[in-house]
């Protein structure tokens, strides 16, 4: 896929996220307005708020990770920190954000791919530890059970996933791991990982 292309995609995934995160806010908006009109609380209240609250964190953070991105407009710490909170909650998977400064748009949907690629080997849960390192990302998976598929991650070091022939032979549920390394290289980075004492370790 190339340049172009690539941005084409990213249009195509902003436009979804946008045209979806609507709908979902008119829900929450409608339940907030039978919370006030006193009506009862009740489990299937609460199961529908819950899941409102999960869609719509799940859309904001895809709307960075498959969005168009943006070179120069900042997110800070609590921004992040605060979405991956809520993707998580309820869920067995930690993320942990280290940097406390500013980072632009483009970077964080690098890490956002790669967040994406972690939670397939982390189908038990685990924690991600995330930190930056000079111009590089490292994330730090740890978890009792691992679950790596080798044909997905060696893909990374082997740049498979760059090739046509690969990118069709990618199913919906992993073109993270297409993407990751189509938007790393645009930058001029590499994607690698190591396992090692249980842990595993993707720089980015």
């Amino acid at each position: 896929m190339g340049e172009q292309n690539l941005h084409f995609s990213a249009l195509v995934g902003s436009r979804i996220c946008h045209d979806l995160i609507s709908p979902i806010g008119a829900i929450n908006n409608g339940m907030e307005l039978l919370s006030m009109s006193g009506t009862p609380p009740s489990p299937e209240m609460a199961l529908i708020s819950q899941s409102v609250e999960a869609a719509n964190a799940r859309i904001r953070f895809f709307r960075i990770a498959y969005g168009a991105p943006s070179e120069t407009q900042l997110m800070g710490r609590s921004e992040v920190t605060q979405l991956l909170r809520d993707i998580t909650r309820d869920s067995r998977l930690v993320l942990n954000w280290l940097p406390g400064e500013d980072v632009t748009r483009s970077e964080v949907q690098l890490v956002f791919l790669a967040i994406q690629c972690a939670e397939q080997a982390l189908p038990y849960g685990g924690r991600v530890d995330i930190e930056r390192q000079d111009d590089l990302w490292k994330l730090t998976l740890e978890a009792e059970r691992l679950a790596l598929d080798p044909a997905l991650w060696d893909a990374f070091e082997q740049h498979a996933a760059q090739t046509q022939n690969s990118s069709d032979a990618i199913i919906p549920a992993h073109v993270q791991f297409a993407l990751l390394p189509m938007h790393a290289s645009a930058m001029g980075r590499r994607v690698q990982y190591v396992q090692q004492d249980g842990k595993v370790i993707l720089t980015v």
